[in-house]
């Protein structure tokens, strides 16, 4: 059939969508990464981490990529990464992780409402009030009215830590045992808190698009991303009976904290990479290895294409790979829309040019016209 489209404006149901093609490399989630979980314990993470590693083996980093990664190491300080969109700024993050076996990357996307806390640390007190009442009122039931069953939850202080895990949530119930799954189960570190757990190799974090921040984060990630370290009030409150409480890690694993404090035995690297849409303070730049990524070159860019599509790939878009090199300075295009483009006109080999070359228009628009 010589008609490419799977859509066609008719308005009659047809079932055309059978012959979508493979999709392009970059846009399998199909495939799991090695070594990820698969099954029933999380086979999407393990199609985006198989995504993401696809990506990861296919960069091609220069010279002062390469570099600044290893001043990052050495110096153990965070690297932040500036650069147009589609540069390969989140990319750079999981190559390094990828090439170096440290594991999944731990990312942390910024909002403008993104604070300090939420990176560090969550602690769901309103579920934990609600189970503790719960299992009060089954306990109440269990063994008849207690006058003071309810009172340490009602004036909040099991959901604030002071009551802390091992105090009994009418643990002498119906069936003699102790229910409360303590504080720990309700305390789910960040993926910034995450990255700086012990362990015996850095773990990658990428916090990405550092400049859609409010005003405050940058100056609130000074003292964490220093120190290494970060208090947790609600375990620090009950280290004296509880000095060690297993919480949950962002990798949905659990992980022991030793009196209420986390603190990095080997600092992590840590990836913050920027749009260039605001200027940072000094104090964190300071902190920081500096790496400004330019568009790709020729050399690259042909790199890039050839591990996604092939020397095919290469030959049959000169045109388009030459547009992308040639377009005016300052205009701001991505290389996955040059991927893009090549692509879907590979799949039209039987299309008029002309909509060839609308295709192409339609996929290499540029990111920074004005609206």
């Amino acid at each position: 059939m010589n008609d490419w489209r799977i859509y066609r404006g008719v308005g009659q149901p047809h079932d055309g969508v059978r012959r979508l093609p493979e999709p392009p490399p970059w846009r399998d989630f199909t495939r799991a990464q090695d070594g990820a979980p698969t099954g029933s314990q999380d086979p999407s993470g393990a199609r985006r981490l198989g995504v993401r590693r696809r990506r990861a083996e296919n960069y091609a980093p220069r010279p002062a990529e390469v570099d600044a990664v290893n001043a990052a190491l050495y110096l153990r300080r965070p690297l932040l990464v500036t650069g147009n969109p589609g540069t390969g700024k989140s990319t750079l993050a999981y190559a390094v992780a990828h090439e170096l076996q440290l594991g999944r990357v731990l990312r942390w996307p910024i909002v403008s409402r993104t604070t300090l806390q939420d990176g560090l640390y969550r602690y769901d007190a309103i579920g934990r009030l609600q189970d503790v009442q719960l299992e009060r009122a089954r306990g109440a039931g269990g063994n008849g009215s207690d006058p003071g069953a309810g009172n340490g939850a009602a004036d909040g202080s099991a959901a604030d830590g002071r009551a802390d895990g091992d105090a009994q949530v009418d643990g002498d119930g119906a069936d003699g045992t102790d229910r409360d799954p303590g504080i720990g189960a309700y305390i789910r570190l960040g993926p910034l808190g995450t990255a700086l757990l012990p362990s015996e190799l850095p773990r990658v974090l990428l916090i990405d698009e550092l400049d859609k921040s409010d005003l405050d984060l940058p100056n609130d990630l000074l003292n964490t991303l220093e120190e290494g370290e970060f208090a947790i009030p609600e375990l620090e409150r009950v280290a004296d009976r509880q000095p060690v409480v297993e919480v949950l890690s962002h990798d949905s694993g659990r992980v022991a904290v030793h009196g209420g404090r986390i603190a990095c035995t080997n600092f992590p690297l840590i990836v913050l990479t920027s749009n260039g849409e605001r200027d940072f303070p000094a104090p964190l730049l300071r902190r920081c290895v500096q790496l400004e990524l330019e568009p790709p070159g020729e050399e690259q860019l042909t790199a890039m294409v050839e591990a996604h599509l092939g020397e095919e790939g290469v030959a049959a878009g000169q045109d388009l790979i030459g547009r992308f090199l040639d377009r005016e300075p300052g205009e701001v295009m991505a290389a996955d829309q040059l991927l893009n483009a090549l692509f879907l006109t590979q799949h039209t080999p039987h299309a008029e040019r002309l909509t060839r070359e609308r295709i192409a228009d339609l996929l290499m628009q540029r990111l920074d016209r004005s609206r």
